[in-house]
Formats: C-alpha cells, structure tokens, sequence
C-alpha cells in the first residue's frame, strides 16, 4: 500500500462561497455511488489524467475491530494479478492514517442483481451473452491459481455496454490453499449462494 497524500483540496467556485471537493492523492472524490457495510464506493477523477475511477473507501478502525486485514489483503493482491476484461481492474490503493482507499475501474452499469430485481428474468439471448462473459472471466482466474468462491449477481457488476466484470475478490482463495485431495476446505460464501458440499464440509 501506498501512503498517498489525503486531504482536502479546493475546487473551483465561483460568487460568494468557494467550494471544496475531498482530494485523496491524485483524485477528486464526486457522489457515492454504493454503500455496504464494510465499505463505501465513491465516483472520482484522477485530476492528472482526467480518466474517471470508482474508490472502495474502508475505515481502519472498523477494519481492525472486524479482523478483516487478511480478508482485504487477499483482495487486493488478488486483483492485482487478474488482467481481464471481465473482472474489475485495480489501480493502486492509498492509505491515510484512518482509511483505506481502493481504486478501481468505474463501471457504471449496476449489479446483474438489481437488473433482475428491476427488470424480471433475463430473455436467453442475454443470459447466455452473460454467462459466457462470467465463464471466460472464471476460466482466466482458474488459470492463474485464483478462485472467486463467492459468484453471485450481487458481485457481477454491468458497464454502460452491458459488459459483465466480476467484482468482490474477498474471499477468493489461491491454488496453495488447496490440499493433496485436491479440493478447498474453507466453509465460506454467502449462504444462499453455497453449495451443498461447501455446508458439508466435504472438500470442493
């Protein structure tokens, strides 16, 4: 991790009051544009380059008081090896005294889960075109020893093209963690989601 400068920066303003944007490093935090409960994602502008990202902003204490370093570690060092058009990509990640800042590619197109929840059942012409996207961005990870363990339309995000990127690496796991049966062991996801072997604890 980075120590980037963070702080407040002045914008532009104009008539009577001037008004002050939040600048972490290179970048100029905008709207929210989701919030969950570990986290908060933020729209900004690398005021460099121009270019638009999305920031994942944590807060160390809440971090440390869930004992989930090692969880966002693997996360990012996770993204950082997967190069894929199919998966959101990392850019760096700052840290302040008090947070965490990860920088991401911005997709701005929602979850696949709110485009079911709002719009109803996919027609299978736009289901297939979505899950071959989801199967090349898994066989790529797979092939770099990286397996995503919580896949869920929560975690597959949409881009303004309708391309489909997966999100979320939390609790991905790396081909070390495998054992000699040749199957992970960690029970973990979320549980709607999950496979029975997984609540078995049987090895997948």
């Amino acid at each position: 991790m980075s120590n980037g400068g963070c702080g407040v920066g002045g914008g532009g303003g104009g008539g009577g009051g001037i008004a002050t944007r939040t600048r972490v490093g290179k970048y100029e935090l905008g709207r929210t544009l989701g919030e969950g409960s570990f986290a908060k994602v933020k729209y900004a502008r690398n005021v460099q380059t121009g270019d638009n990202v999305a920031i994942k902003i944590l807060d160390k204490q809440h971090v440390l008081r869930h004992k989930t370093v090692e969880q966002i570690k693997r996360e990012t060092s996770t993204m950082k090896l997967i190069k894929h058009p199919n998966v959101v990509q990392i850019h760096e990640v700052i840290a302040s005294k008090t947070k965490i800042y990860i920088v991401l590619e911005l997709v701005d197109g929602g979850e696949l889960f709110d485009k079911i929840v709002n719009h109803g059942k996919l027609k299978e012409d736009e289901a297939r075109r979505y899950f071959q996207q989801l199967i090349n961005a898994v066989d790529y990870c797979h092939s770099r020893g990286v397996y995503h363990r919580d896949l869920k339309p929560e975690n597959l995000i949409l881009d303004s093209f309708g391309v489909l990127k997966v999100s979320d690496f939390g609790l991905s796991a790396f081909a070390p963690q495998i054992r000699e049966d040749g199957l992970l062991h960690t029970t973990c996801g979320t549980p709607n989601y999950v496979a029975p072997e997984v609540l078995n604890d049987k090895g997948y």
